[in-house]
């Protein structure tokens, strides 16, 4: 697949020792401005949801917190390139795609897709994990694309990374309130390498299924919608 944008022969090799890359300018303005405003019927505009997962941020749905409208609790939305035009047309976008095979080779497979959404002054903390213990998939050696609709920032929840841990392989996870996160014993001293990845709307981070990521809560007035997606290898 053809890429537009130059990605170097080093900065595979970044990616694969340090379990992530940076990429700026995946897609255009435009691209972003279309699918933001479809996001937007979806979450506050009555587009069906028929076939889409939705979930809902957990203290909204125990009552804890109260929001104008429904759609700005929403937390996830799952499905969107299987079932959306435009979201699809991002799943196949030659940068991504071209990028993915750079990491992984051609032959993919995308095996899932969230939209992740902070609202403003609602959006919670997603702890340290890693994806594959949540996956049933082997080996272990998915690549995720997670790219922003918003510009993301350190206040309002961009994705944060701790470089190189992807080559202990899985980390024990435990259950704690409203998440399913690393046990700290596991990464302890490691916390402290953490890498902050503030990214511009239209840019992303290419990471590794085993990588631990964390993003904090937006407390910003600020909305930080992005969408993941988890390539895999066919062969």
């Amino acid at each position: 697949m053809a890429c537009s944008l130059e990605i170097t022969h080093k900065s595979i090799a970044n990616y694969h020792r340090d379990g992530f890359l940076i990429v700026e300018n995946l897609i255009s303005a435009d691209q972003i401005a279309a699918l933001t405003k479809r996001l937007r019927e979806y979450t506050h505009d009555g587009r069906s949801t028929n076939g889409l997962g939705v979930q809902m941020e957990p203290r909204i749905q125990r009552g804890e917190l109260q929001v104008d409208h429904p759609g700005d609790g929403i937390r996830k939305i799952d499905y969107l390139v299987e079932n959306d035009d435009l979201f699809q047309k991002l799943g196949l976008h030659e940068n991504i795609l071209g990028i993915v095979e750079k990491i992984l080779g051609p032959d993919l497979k995308l095996f899932r897709n969230s939209l992740l959404l902070k609202p403003p002054k609602v959006g919670s903390a997603k702890g340290f994990h890693q994806d594959s213990p949540y996956w049933p998939i082997e080996p272990m050696e998915l690549c995720q694309c997670w790219l922003a609709l918003d510009t993301a920032t350190t206040e309002n929840g961009c994705l944060a990374v701790i470089p190189g841990m992807h080559k202990n392989g899985p980390l024990p996870h435990q259950h704690v309130t409203d998440d399913y996160v690393i046990e700290e014993q596991a990464y302890e001293g490691k916390k402290e390498t953490m890498v902050l990845a503030p990214v511009p709307a239209g840019g992303g981070v290419f990471f590794h299924s085993l990588t631990p990521h964390y993003s904090a809560p937006n407390n910003s007035d600020h909305w930080r919608r992005a969408i993941a997606m988890a390539y895999m290898s066919s062969k």
